[in-house]
């Protein structure tokens, strides 16, 4: 069905008969009926005072409501508007917007208050009708601003290293390691919100297929690829093909059996038939002639070891799990009717590859904001004017849900691994860290605690979990907090399912596949229906009755794309989620990791109504933030360059509104010559590397948490005693605790100040077009630069001094001019970080957990070169009654000019807890000279909620 749709899309716009135009003022807004063009009517209703939701009916269709969305279920009231006819259009005009409709067909654009345009519609949507399950929809497609060259962020978490998405196709559908958040934000200062929860693709709306169906391959004279399979290095089977396609699970039926390798059953965790004792190796080779010039652009789907050449060159050397292959994007200059030999060596090991392609675009298409979706019932999207791209993301929440704050232990360190066996290795875990003196705030339960047979009955192995109450009365003895993973998955044996069951609200698709899972001889299993009110509240009960009494602090919500069974196509992935309870399930694929986490927050928010709620989830959609969750990479691979992918996908999912991320450090899944028993010493000294590199990452990222598969991840196991290794992690736990003031006031202004704190270069350089395209460095709010180290062996790198002002080397002191590039020392204890001049950071003690000390000094950093201010965030913490006003702050801000530190008069109404003195430290950076340890300061004074300035030492 998805080929034929967007085959027929690609066509053009279904252009409907001329109709009488008119307009219409409503309660907020204007109603269009353009003369021509591919939309019956137009709605735009002014939502706050600029943001614009815009409704296009196609012709032909029921003029019946839209289905409530579920991305904006609350947009603001409409504030005060004026709409006027001029010339043939209809200004829409809010304060800080403008919106222009053409009467003649209906298209709108967006001015800013000076009349200075922002977003335009380049020609008509393109409707084309889709049935799904009997019912008529349409397929949509709505391009904007062709030609443009501003930067373009956000469409939630992807892969690929890509930070500035102008000129890049992205698909958003939900996978493991891909989180589709349909909101784009602008370096000019707007954001798009397409309220779609169908697949969707930004950039070309043609649908990357397999090379060989929409471009010639030949090899040999013959047409096709040249497929040779060796078994141990012999050749078993030389064949043409016409593509390569191996990609889903389906297609496995078409290896030659003769090229079969000898298997053995499939690990914990993997989703495969199993694992190869002999070893395969597949090369295509094969001439593609393209039909036009220009950058074609390549996506290589694949797990295992491969490496993709084009006319000898190496353009990519991957390596991924094979239970969790992944696309890898590669572009080729190419010349029509001039062929180019590519080249595809691969190691299967029973994995899945598939190579795809498309054509080039013209430049201006290219560079457009092209949004397109396949199952909707109109065009739906809002626009959303800023001040500064902080602003649009402070619009966004406006529209979608404040982003709840997360419990101040949340941002401490957490531990976890895949996976604790019993309650002793838990307790073990907790007390090692205590006895070693490394902090720690949160150890985590990863999945099959439950009997193997009984997934989804939310019960513990009483044989290794005998007593949980005590278990986590144990954990919080020890000032640590519990959390668990409860998947949203359930085996028909279970009590559980059977309630769901018995009222409809379980789904059937994966039964009726017959698809096993991957533990123990393989049990079949579906999922429960989070789209009902009541599939909801059924869901939270039983996780309250068998888990929140035993005192849960926080939840972890595994494979909640939904991944019911890897590697199915997309028919077959669609054919399990549903039909949900408010529609099919190719209208919603990418919505269900929303309505899971409001299981979870509404239920929560019911049994502990004054306790924050915590959920960490695998996928998001937009809105999600709303719901106290927090969003993970997925199970990223232990290689250098997924390192390197993090940080671009964490920098713009934190740009899609959604502030607190993380990942796994050190990567969840690992090759085999880093987790045998015994690891040659030059791949041991990678591993260790690479954990190294990403944990100095973690530490500034906005959640800071080590997870993986074997070998454990716990700091002493993976560093040896003494080593550089563990004085490098133990020095950036360290680092995260004393700068536990900056990192909490960052996470409280997620809510009170709707901020971010990973932060793209652009957010605070928009109009610095260099930093626009770095994809390897970023914010850590506005004080920080972080430039992980990502390639093995680096003792240097080049980093990109954004803006014009001074930045300080954190660990050394030495400055460099905004503007520039420089290469830079990393060492391998140290990550390249520096800090802005004007910076005000302020910094606490070392302790064991977060607020182990409440009335310990503070030490209030101040980076001299330029003026700064900072306002510090205090609260008790835990509770939610910050919304009720229950919190402190401390304004602080710096005068370079005269040197001095102004501490202000404490705001807000206190809390539970707040010391009412305390001592403050103040120490002046200045160039050469870096911040030192905690026990350095420049001056002190005792604090008591009254304003005091502290002069800077003679």
């Amino acid at each position: 069905m998805k080929k034929a749709i967007f085959t027929a899309l690609m066509l053009g716009s279904a252009i409907g008969s001329a109709q009488a135009q008119s307009w219409q003022k409503t309660a907020d807004g204007v109603t269009v009926t353009p003369a021509t063009g591919a939309a019956s009517r137009v709605t735009l209703s002014v939502h706050g005072d600029g943001i614009v939701h815009v409704v296009a009916l196609p012709k032909g269709s029921a003029d019946a409501a839209l289905p409530p969305s579920l991305m904006a279920p609350n947009p603001p009231a409409a504030g005060a508007f004026t709409a006027t006819e001029t010339k043939g259009h209809v200004l829409l005009k809010a304060a800080k917007t403008t919106a222009d409709v053409d009467l003649a067909n209906g298209q709108v654009r967006f001015l800013d208050p000076a009349g200075k345009p922002l977003l335009a519609e380049s020609g008509a949507a393109v409707f084309r009708p889709v049935s799904v399950d009997g019912t008529p929809f349409v397929s949509v497609s709505q391009q904007f601003n062709r030609g443009t060259d501003e930067g373009l962020y956000g469409l939630g978490q992807h892969q690929n290293s890509q930070m500035d998405y102008n000129g890049e196709d992205v698909e958003l559908a939900q996978h493991n390691m891909d989180i589709a958040v349909p909101f784009v934000v602008s370096t000019r200062r707007y954001g798009l919100l397409w309220d779609n929860a169908s697949i969707s693709r930004f950039g070309n709306p043609k649908p990357y297929t397999l090379v060989g169906q929409d471009m010639a391959v030949s090899s040999g004279g013959k047409p096709g690829w040249k497929a040779e399979y060796f078994l141990d290095g012999k050749l078993a089977v030389a064949r043409q093909e016409e593509t390569i396609n191996y990609q889903f699970l389906k297609d496995q039926k078409n290896w030659p059996e003769a090229a079969k390798a000898k298997t053995v059953a499939a690990t914990e965790g993997q989703n495969t038939a199993g694992n190869a004792t002999q070893k395969q190796t597949v090369i295509w080779s094969g001439d593609v002639l393209p039909t036009v010039s220009g950058v074609h652009k390549f996506q290589l789907y694949g797990s295992s070891y491969y490496k993709v050449y084009a006319d000898g060159k190496l353009l990519l050397d991957r390596w991924r799990q094979n239970w969790n292959p992944w696309y890898a994007n590669f572009d080729v200059p190419m010349t029509k009717g001039k062929p180019v030999a590519i080249r595809i060596e691969w190691e299967p090991n029973a994995g899945y590859m598939a190579l795809l392609h498309n054509d080039p675009l013209p430049a201006a298409d290219r560079h457009s904001v092209w949004l397109t979706s396949e199952v909707a019932k109109a065009k739906n999207y809002w626009f959303i004017p800023g001040d500064s791209m902080d602003g649009v993301i402070a619009g966004y929440r406006a529209l979608t849900g404040k982003s709840e704050m997360m419990p101040k232990w949340a941002y401490g360190f957490w531990q976890s691994r895949q996976r604790y066996n019993t309650s002793a290795e838990i307790i073990d875990v907790v007390e090692k860290y205590r006895s070693l003196n490394i902090p720690l705030d949160n150890i985590v339960l990863d999945w099959r605690y439950w009997r193997d047979d009984e997934w989804g009955s939310h019960k513990f192995d009483a044989t290794r979990f005998p007593d949980p109450t005590a278990l986590i009365d144990r954990v919080h003895a020890d000032h640590a907090n519990f959390m668990i993973s409860v998947w949203p998955k359930f085996y028909p044996t279970t009590d559980n399912y059977k309630e769901f069951a018995a009222k409809g609200l379980v789904y059937q698709g994966n039964l009726r596949q017959g698809n096993t899972d991957w533990v123990g001889p393989g049990y079949k299993s579906t999922y429960y229906d989070p789209y009902a009110p009541e599939g909801r509240k059924i869901f939270w009960r039983q996780i309250e009755d068998r888990l929140a009494v035993h005192g849960v602090d926080g939840w972890w919500a595994d494979a909640s794309e939904p991944d019911m069974h890897s590697n199915l196509s997309i028919p077959e992935r669609i054919d399990t989620m549903g039909p949900t309870a408010i529609g099919p399930a190719a209208l919603y694929f990418n919505s269900y990791p929303l309505m899971n986490a409001r299981a979870f927050y509404d239920g929560w928010s019911a049994y502990k109504p004054d306790v924050r709620p915590f959920l960490l989830t695998r996928s998001g959609f937009a809105g999600l933030q709303r719901y106290g969750a927090a969003i993970w990479s997925g199970d990223v691979a232990s290689r250098w360059y997924d390192l390197r992918a993090q940080i671009s996908a964490g920098v713009n999912a934190s740009m899609s509104g959604l502030p607190n991320w993380t990942h796994d450090i050190g990567g969840f899944a690992l090759e085999d010559r880093y987790s045998t028993a015994k690891p040659s010493a030059a791949d041991l000294a990678e591993w260790r590397e690479l954990n190294l590199r990403w944990f100095q990452f973690g530490a500034f990222s906005p959640l800071f948490r080590s997870h993986g598969e074997a070998p454990f991840r716990e700091i002493y196991e993976i560093s040896p005693e003494g080593s550089p290794m563990r004085a490098s992690m133990v020095w950036y736990d360290q680092l995260r605790y004393r700068l536990m003031p900056y990192i909490y006031t960052l996470g409280a202004d997620t809510y009170a100040k709707d901020g971010s704190i990973m932060r793209g270069l652009a957010m605070d350089f928009p109009a610095d077009t260099t930093a626009r395209k770095i994809d390897d460095q970023y914010l850590f709010g506005d004080a920080f630069l972080v430039a992980p180290v990502t390639e093995y062996k680096a003792r240097t790198r080049s980093v990109y001094f954004p803006g014009s002002a001074l930045w300080y080397d954190f660990s050394t002191g030495a400055t460099y001019r905004g503007g520039t590039r420089a290469t830079v020392a990393a060492p391998f204890e140290r990550m390249p970080l520096f800090v802005r001049a004007g910076a005000i950071v302020p910094m606490g003690p070392v302790t064991q957990y977060v607020d182990a000390a409440r009335d310990a000094p503070l030490t209030i950093t101040v980076y001299t070169g330029g003026n700064g201010r900072f306002s510090l965030y205090e609260d008790d913490g835990r509770t939610t009654q910050y919304k009720a006003g229950a919190f402190s702050r401390i304004p602080l801000s710096y005068e370079d000019k005269t040197g001095a530190v102004t501490i202000g008069a404490r705001e807000g109404k206190g809390w539970a807890g707040m010391p009412t003195a305390r001592m403050i430290h103040v120490k002046w950076v200045v160039p050469g000279k870096p911040v030192g340890d905690e026990t350095t300061y420049d001056a002190q004074v005792s604090y008591n909620g009254a304003a005091v300035t502290v002069a800077r030492p003679q």
